[in-house]
């Protein structure tokens, strides 16, 4: 990842703010299981941004919330099921979705489809560690209960959704 310091328009204070430029060949790329991949963009204090890649069978993310993050997805391609609250909304591609804080959400590609999806968090929080150890536990380097360890560091508190289990059993 490089970065560019370009001068705010109009301000004579020669104040820099900090652009991020990511090039493809250039992003570091974990894998969320077999079946999902996660391209790491930009881990700020402002936000966190990465490109999630969901092969046909993903089971996506499970049920959770943030305490101090909105989750921002905007589907680039494909159709998105995602779990909010007690609903289960569809998103297609150029679909946007703001998720507050405190909101249980979920997400999965739709059944038999293929999809990929922006997902940006505000603030940031040094996200890029969590995706890391969801690798290091999918390659049986890491125990499931790290992540639980993690919640609060990570603002990732994993819940029980009835309304998630019934539509992934359904899928």
């Amino acid at each position: 990842m490089s970065t560019h310091a370009s001068n705010t328009a109009g301000n004579t204070a020669n104040t820099a703010a900090a652009s991020i430029l990511v090039r493809t060949q250039e992003a570091e790329i974990v894998q969320d299981g077999p079946t999902s991949l996660i391209t790491l963009l930009a881990d700020t204090p402002g936000m966190t941004a990465n490109l999630a890649t969901f092969h046909k069978g993903s089971p996506g993310a499970p049920a959770h919330f943030h305490t101090r993050a909105s989750e921002m997805f905007h589907v680039t391609e494909g159709t998105m099921r995602i779990l909010l609250g007690e609903e289960i909304v569809t998103l297609e591609t150029g679909d946007f979705l703001l998720v507050p804080p405190h909101t249980p959400h979920a997400f999965a590609p739709a059944p038999d489809t293929e999809a990929k999806m922006l997902v940006v968090f505000t603030p940031g929080m040094d996200r890029f560690d969590y995706y890391r150890l969801l690798e290091r536990v999918y390659r049986g380097e890491a125990d499931v209960a790290e992540l639980r360890e993690t919640s609060e560091r990570f603002d990732n508190h994993y819940v029980d959704s009835p309304v998630w289990r019934q539509a992934l059993a359904g899928a």
